[in-house]
């Protein structure tokens, strides 16, 4: 059962490139832009996260926290982050839980692989309530940055 609009967000714990616990109630008080990609080092994913980077005084300028989710390990987000100097948390989801529960999991993926984050993107307001929820079955299409930015521009 995917997430949708109105619904509260599911709480989790994963473990960040800098192997550290990140919990989403953590950011209770925030807005956070919640997103959820396929593989790092990958073309579309990298375009992705390098929109976010560049655009991040305007997440910022909202009150939002930014945190990525895909099913890789925390050594290769941590080598990803770096070489893409990235500013926010990359999360391991490498046991599909997070990504199952948020309706973003591909069963069968490219090449063979299967249980592969699905291209997502959620708004969490200050309460913990979704306000925009995208999920993507086309891996190759980027999220609707123009829409997420406009429904963080209402929560402020």
């Amino acid at each position: 059962m995917a997430i949708k609009v109105g619904d509260k967000a599911l709480d989790f714990t994963l473990t960040s490139e800098a192997k550290e616990a990140v919990k989403l109630s953590a950011h209770q008080g925030r807005n956070v832009v919640l997103l959820f990609f396929p593989l790092a080092f990958t073309g579309v994913c990298t375009t992705e996260l390098c929109t976010m980077r560049d655009d991040i005084a305007f997440y910022q300028g909202l009150n939002a926290d930014i945190l990525a989710v895909s099913v890789d390990s925390p050594f290769a987000l941590e080598k990803f982050k770096a070489e893409q100097k990235l500013s926010f948390p990359l999360l391991s989801d490498f046991n599909k839980e997070v990504s199952t529960a948020y309706g973003a999991l591909y069963e069968k993926f490219a090449f063979g692989m299967k249980g592969v984050s699905k291209r997502a993107a959620f708004v969490v307001d200050k309460e913990g309530t979704i306000q925009y929820a995208e999920v993507l079955e086309n891996a190759g299409e980027l999220p609707n940055f123009d829409a997420i930015k406009a429904s963080l521009s209402g929560l402020n």
